[in-house]
């Protein structure tokens, strides 16, 4: 059975009242990362993608350079401190932010902007390559495996020409960044409440007349005013026939009287943490009972799943109660439901391991454990006229799993009616 947790939810530090331990926290994201390092047999490790590179370094970076791999990158390497190649003279910033990283390991990044600077790609690759070898001689490393969590043609070629030797580095740091520690889990805890606080502002507000984008701007609005949210990726609200199959998407489409609306809070990131929680309205009139019914079944199939999910379990428990794509919406295949019936983890990113689907679970089995964070959703609906979602957020405690989302879901939400 789930638990309900307990979380002091203070967004800014006291003298009063122990709260996240910021150090200790980046203590323990390094150290995992290091310890996956030498788990996976690697010498140095370099991160080209924002979850990772926050992961090691704890330092943020702009929304247009997170998309952008390349633009900044980080390398590990065995015995030494994390080197941050930031995009130009940003680093400057780093030095007077974050005094937890060596003010000489703060450099500038040398990018190819995934091939935007057509021919002198060359260029800035041999420049790139050159750093990274740099930094694997200072540490003895430069005959060990470097892992990588992304290549392309251009680093395979220069890496190659230069005798670096390059393995999967996505591996290790998805293991690292699976097992949260307490404060990691306190974020959790927070972004959630953060996110039942907007969906409670969203049932306040959200009337018939209005289109699909103005709830998302409402929304925007409501968590760009809290402090320590940094980025806002998607509120995703489907209405009418937009929310079956579920356009994941927000449109000008007006909302109307009996309207079924599906609304999430995808990746709201706080301090870097992010989150995922569906809800599902009725808006300006009652459900009918059918979709009261397929609701009912949405709402099943989700806490049939979180009834199976504790430490020692593993993703084929909560997957092997859902029923086939096939047996659910006549697909025929199981990527034809992809993320219909679904679980992923939650962390620096918006899929932390376990992911949880009846396409990779059932023969890939991944084993629960405490530490993890991870959402799970489920949906049903009649094609182009209208569907439901639902979905909750959990950390998983010792004892088994803790529902951090805590807005209602037992019953489709009904707002402004007359």
């Amino acid at each position: 059975m789930a638990i309900r947790g307990t979380s002091n939810f203070g967004l800014v530090g006291t003298d009063w009242q122990q709260r996240i331990n910021w150090d200790r926290l980046r203590t323990y994201r390094l150290n995992r990362a290091r310890a996956e390092m030498e788990k996976a047999g690697l010498g140095s490790m370099l991160v080209m993608y924002d979850e990772n590179n926050r992961y090691i370094t704890s330092t943020i970076t702009p929304g247009w350079c997170r998309l952008k791999p390349g633009l900044r990158y980080a390398l590990l390497c065995r015995g030494g401190e994390p080197v941050l190649f930031e995009q130009g003279d940003i680093g400057m910033q780093i030095n007077r932010h974050c005094p937890w990283l060596p003010k000489e390991n703060v450099r500038h990044a040398y990018s190819w902007i995934k091939g935007a600077v057509g021919p002198a790609a060359d260029q800035q690759v041999t420049k790139f390559t050159n750093a990274i070898r740099e930094e694997m001689e200072r540490h003895g490393v430069q005959n060990d495996p470097l892992g990588v969590d992304m290549i392309d043609l251009n680093m395979i070629n220069s890496f190659n020409t230069t005798g670096i030797e390059w393995k999967d580095g996505m591996t290790p740091m998805v293991a690292a960044r699976a097992i949260k520690n307490e404060d990691e889990l306190e974020a959790m805890r927070i972004v959630a409440a953060i996110c039942d606080g907007c969906h409670t502002a969203i049932a306040h507000y959200m009337r018939a007349g209005m289109q699909e984008h103005e709830i998302t701007a409402f929304a925007m609005d409501y968590l760009y005013s809290i402090p320590g949210i940094e980025d806002v990726e998607d509120i995703i609200v489907s209405s009418g026939p937009n929310s079956w199959p579920n356009w994941r998407n927000f449109s000008d489409r007006i909302i109307q009287p009996g309207d079924l609306v599906i609304i999430d809070m995808a990746a709201v990131t706080w301090n870097g943490y992010k989150s995922c929680q569906y809800r599902t309205y009725c808006v300006g009139k009652q459900p009918t009972q059918e979709q009261k019914d397929y609701y009912k079944i949405a709402y099943e199939w989700l806490y049939d799943a979180i009834e199976m999910v504790k430490p020692g379990a593993t993703t084929a428990d909560v997957a092997g109660v859902w029923p086939s794509a096939q047996e659910a919406w006549g697909y025929e295949e199981e990527d034809q439901a992809a993320a219909n019936l679904w679980g992923h983890g939650l962390g620096l990113a918006q899929y932390d391991s376990p992911v949880i689907s009846r396409i990779y679970s059932l023969d890939h089995p991944v084993q629960i454990e405490p530490g993890m964070s991870f959402a799970l959703e489920t949906q049903h609906g009649k094609p182009l006229e209208w569907g439901v979602r639902v979905e909750e957020m959990m950390v998983i405690n010792e004892d088994g799993p803790e529902i951090t989302t805590q807005f209602p879901i037992e019953e489709i939400t009904v707002v402004g009616t007359i």
